[in-house]
């Protein structure tokens, strides 16, 4: 099950939750003020395409050698 991270837009309050899959689309109500009027936010990894950070596949010899 995917960490989601939220914030709520009555408290400001930053919180995390771990959410189904099933789940993924509903927005929980803040722990700190129970507020139901929280977002879901776009976490650094998401924005930067994944964990990796850096381009996809191969190794770090793919020719470009020292001659």
């Amino acid at each position: 099950m995917p960490l989601y991270e939220y914030q709520c837009q009555d408290c400001q309050e930053s919180f995390e939750k771990i959410v189904r899959f099933s789940e993924a689309d509903l927005l929980p109500p803040c722990p700190n003020c129970g507020s139901k009027d929280t977002r879901k936010k776009i976490s650094a990894a998401a924005a930067l395409g994944g964990a990796s950070g850096g381009s996809s596949g191969g190794s770090c010899g793919s020719g470009g050698g020292f001659t």
